[in-house]
């Protein structure tokens, strides 16, 4: 009987091997080292499942996330909204006539007024949005029509946009400022509101513009270009508007901290919805004081500058007043779903807890003979 030597070395994956002509090295092995990582031997830990431990997992995701749901949906209630459409399709809307006779480079701006009314009083801060439906932001053409180094103050980018932009790119052998189908689009509607007191005097409600886009986009992402270059007529210089602007980017606002691509109405388009149906904040009311209520209860004027055609593709315009709340703005999804999976949970466990309760014990009880 012939006895078998062991080498440590091969165990390891190096095997020695008989030396070549010239005493050349051995050759390795590709079997791997012998090691607790390499070999799978690493100890490993596996759950079982058993009816004491699913069952309280169920109990407890259900009693954690049904109150949870109950407050966030609560939450979402208490704020309160106020929504009114002003598209005019119908012969009866205040701005019918201006959804009609619209076009967009019209001289002679249309003007509506619609009246609603508020039955409950808007307390602290009240957010007014326009929104807008079945306008598909999303599209991938779309959103790639932009030149974010021209947005970011680029001298270089400002006279030579990129392609992206086209066919928004020049116009009359200019670069366009800003390029791209975004930009072209922008929401011009104006919106004035007006609080009808009991005696029937018109009282305008301030309408703050500032603060209304993202800090991070306000002074990082969007910059003029010419630094602290307050003459931006001269820093525009030898560009062209967007086709269906009225007028030049260096024109949208006379303050020369909201004007050009920092013009916070613009910012705000220029990210785009990942939805058709969106909405989007166009001012800030703020409140005065804590004894009167930002918006009190009564007849309301919303005063429309009608410059936005949405005719074309279908669409719908509306405004929106909204308070807020540690969450945000009114949605009660969240709410539903915490509501929804706590529940699902909390009926799974009962049915199960009846099902090991019926059957679980069977098996311990049956008689096994001899």
């Amino acid at each position: 009987m012939m006895a078998s030597s062991y080498n440590a070395k091969e165990e390891d994956g190096h095997h020695s091997g008989a030396s070549g002509p010239g005493g050349g090295a051995a050759v390795k092995s590709k079997k791997p080292d012998n090691t607790a990582f390499k070999q799978q031997r690493l100890p490993a830990w596996q759950p079982i499942l058993t009816a004491g431990t699913v069952l309280p997992a169920f109990f407890v995701i259900g009693l954690i996330f049904i109150p949870i749901g109950i407050g966030l949906f609560v939450t979402s209630n208490n704020i309160k909204e106020f929504e009114i459409d002003y598209t005019g399709t119908d012969m009866s809307s205040p701005c019918f006539n201006c959804s009609q006779n619209f076009s967009w480079n019209s001289t002679t701006p249309c003007k509506c007024s619609v009246s609603f009314s508020l039955d409950q009083p808007f307390e602290s801060n009240v957010f007014m949005y326009y929104g807008l439906s079945n306008f598909y932001q999303n599209h991938r053409r779309y959103v790639k029509s932009r030149d974010d180094s021209q947005l970011n103050g680029d001298k270089t980018s400002l006279r030579n946009p990129s392609k992206e932009c086209e066919p928004y790119r020049t116009s009359d052998k200019k670069a366009i400022a800003p390029c791209g189908a975004i930009a072209n689009s922008l929401f011009n509607d104006t919106l004035d509101l007006f609080y009808i007191d009991p005696n029937g005097n018109r009282t305008r409600i301030e309408l703050m513009k500032k603060g209304i886009a993202w800090w991070t986009d306000k002074h990082v992402k969007f910059r003029n270009p010419g630094g602290n270059n307050l003459n931006l007529t001269a820093v525009f210089q030898d560009t062209s508007k967007p086709v269906n602007w009225r007028k030049p980017v260096y024109e949208l606002d006379t303050d020369q901290e909201n004007n050009g691509f920092i013009n916070e109405d613009f910012i705000v388009w220029m990210r785009t919805a990942a939805l058709p149906t969106f909405r989007k904040l166009y001012r800030i009311i703020q409140r005065k004081n804590s004894m009167t209520p930002t918006l009190p209860r009564g007849n309301y004027t919303l005063e429309v500058t009608y410059n936005y055609p949405v005719r074309s593709f279908e669409g719908r315009k509306r405004m929106i007043l909204s308070t807020i709340s540690w969450m945000g703005g009114k949605n009660p999804f969240l709410g539903i779903a915490y509501i929804t999976v706590g529940s699902v949970c909390f009926f799974l466990g009962v049915v199960l807890l009846i099902i090991h309760q019926k059957y679980g014990n069977r098996n311990n009880s049956a008689d096994i003979p001899n």
